[in-house]
Formats: structure tokens, sequence, C-alpha cells
């Protein structure tokens, strides 16, 4: 696995290194390990596949408050995404700046968003598949969201939206002094957020 530094602190591009013969290829894709010689020290403790019928389907913004911030490892199995993040640490060189990636099985990159970043996604081909993994159980009490065509950010999208959720379309216009607090430094986190919030595994839409 090769790692890459983005602009953005701590947000990573990962390569997946291939091993392939003639029978075809064996890919690492998680390494504890690998990830610690990084500095990136993160327990992954839930995984789940994405899988969406249209090219043109849009889902989120999504986050999580503290203390059930995600770091979030993505990679695209099939079709094409057009990968965008936004910064919500406020300690941060790129607050509320927000990056985006083209991912797919033929360039075979990952992606490392860390705690505090708002993610969401694009299709760009028919019967795309996403695997992700997380460092923290989704908790439906806690989750939050940015709406795909924030005044705020502008973000252009590279295709006409052919399918999005009525909660991603629902959520109000962005204000950072609305907005829960998340730090690079996690010494400095603002754990306000319950943690008396019960968990409930259930499957984020």
């Amino acid at each position: 696995m090769l790692f890459t530094t983005t602009e953005f602190e701590n947000l990573f591009v990962i390569d997946i290194k291939e091993n392939r013969d003639s029978r075809g290829f064996f890919d690492r894709a998680w390494c504890k390990r690998e990830f610690e010689l990084q500095g990136l020290d993160i327990d992954v403790v839930q995984s789940n596949i994405s899988g969406n019928k249209k090219k043109g389907t849009l889902r989120g913004f999504h986050y999580q408050k503290e203390p059930f911030a995600e770091d979030k490892i993505i990679t695209c199995l099939n079709g094409e995404i057009y990968d965008v993040v936004i910064d919500l640490r406020i300690d941060s060189a790129s607050y509320l700046k927000w990056m985006s990636f083209h991912l797919s099985p033929e360039n075979r990159k990952m992606l490392f968003i860390p705690a505090g970043f708002a993610h969401g996604y694009q299709t760009l081909k028919n019967s795309t598949l996403i695997l992700y993994y997380s460092s923290n159980f989704y908790n439906p009490m806690a989750e939050m969201g940015i709406r795909h065509d924030d005044p705020y950010f502008n973000i252009k999208w590279p295709q006409k939206i052919s399918s999005i959720s009525a909660k991603d379309k629902s959520w109000l216009d962005f204000d950072k002094n609305r907005c829960p607090k998340f730090w690079v430094n996690k010494a400095e986190s603002n754990l306000a957020f319950p943690k008396n919030i019960p968990l409930v595994d259930k499957i984020k839409i």
C-alpha cells in the first residue's frame, strides 16, 4: 500500500499494490500495521457495502458528532465515483474547504478520511459498488449532514443527479455556528455530545 499525502492534513490517497499472476490478482485492502507506520492508529469496527444502480446517484454529505465521529476508508469495487470531502476541523488550515477524487477499480485507489470530515459521492457509472471501513459504529442520533447543493460550498457535481434520498435533500443550509466542533488534534476534541446515547446497529441509507 502506497500512502500519498494531500493538501488536507491526515487525508490520504492510498494506492493498492497489485500482486498479479496467471490466475488474476491478490491485493491487500487493509493492514493495521501499514496504517500505523503512517501515524494512523485506527481500529476498524464496521465495514459496509453500498450498491448503486444508476450513474448520477448521489449520497451525502454525512458525518457523525463526537464522540461518534468516524475515520473512514473508502474504495470503489465496481464502476466509478466522484468522491468529495469537506474539512470541518476548526484548527485545520483547510477548514471548510473541500477536495474531490475519482475512485474506481481501474485506478486502484482508496481514500482515508479522518474524523471531522463530511463525506459524499456521486456515481459516474451504473452498478457502482463502494466498500467502507469505519472506526466507529453508526449512531442515528449522532448523524449530521450537509446538503449536496449547499450554497456555502458551491460544489459542482459532474453529472445530473439521477437518484438521491429524501433525507439527503432535506439538510438545512450550512451554518458554521451550528456545526459540531472537530479538531485535528484529538486531545482538544470537544466531547460535549452526551456519551450515554444508545448505540444502534442500523445501516445508514
